[in-house]
């Protein structure tokens, strides 16, 4: 598991701004979407090309945030990375800056419905009521990626709780976009995985300074427990 000590350090700056640690203290489930980024084969399975291995240690709070979500009357939705053979005509600049030249076939091919590398890890545990999205860029909400807006406000659903990976990569960026959109965020602090405790730290950081809550598995499963009390308009 990510070494978070730095990001719990640095985080109580936030609070003289919104009066408390936390800007959305207790959650709404029927409101509410717990959202999985990217946890398919060719992140989290061992010789993957875009292997990070902290995926396969946060395995365990993604089933356990997800139990609790189905049982709560949360919305689960598992969001997938999906290229195709027009990938790279429409993300010229990622396939020009973001690998090596070699890599380009083989993570487009990974990343293809069909694939290996495009299914679910299967250590975790995805139901029929879930809902699968895909996406086409690394934030969901970017405009053309994903349907994912559309879903939730047609649920009524105004506040999203983020996990899965690359937690500087696709998780940041989704969260990003779902801030300008006026999304209630938590971010997981130990239910996203990055490829060093560095990155996933500066996230936190980030995350927390302005655009979400950020909150251990633990707290969230708390919060879900005693959930008496609801979201009031900010």
């Amino acid at each position: 598991m990510h070494d978070i000590q730095p990001f719990l350090e640095a985080r109580g700056r936030t609070e003289a701004v919104r009066g408390r640690m936390f800007a959305y203290p207790e959650i709404e489930p029927e409101k509410t979407a717990l959202v999985i980024v990217d946890m398919q084969n060719v992140f989290c399975a061992p010789g993957q090309l875009v292997e990070v291995p902290m995926t396969r240690e946060i395995v365990p709070n993604i089933n356990a945030l997800t139990q609790a979500a189905r049982a709560s009357g949360m919305t689960v939705v598992w969001l997938k990375q999906t290229l195709g053979k027009d990938a790279e005509q429409g993300w010229p600049i990622f396939f020009r800056f973001g690998m090596l030249p070699e890599q380009r076939a083989t993570f487009n091919a990974a990343m293809t419905p069909g694939s290996e590398g495009h299914e679910i890890y299967p250590e975790l545990t995805v139901e029929d009521g879930d809902i699968v999205i895909h996406k086409r860029c690394f934030s969901a909400f970017a405009p053309g990626s994903s349907p994912i807006n559309t879903v939730l406000r047609e649920r009524g659903i105004h506040s999203i709780i983020i996990t899965g990976t690359v937690t500087n990569v696709c998780c940041e960026s989704t969260a990003r976009d779902a801030y300008f959109l006026n999304y209630r965020q938590i971010f997981t602090s130990d239910a996203t995985a990055a490829f060093s405790d560095e990155e996933h730290n500066a996230t936190l950081l980030s995350m927390h300074s302005f655009f979400a809550d950020v909150r251990s598995t633990g707290e969230i499963l708390e919060a879900l427990k005693h959930n008496e009390h609801r979201f009031t308009d900010a």
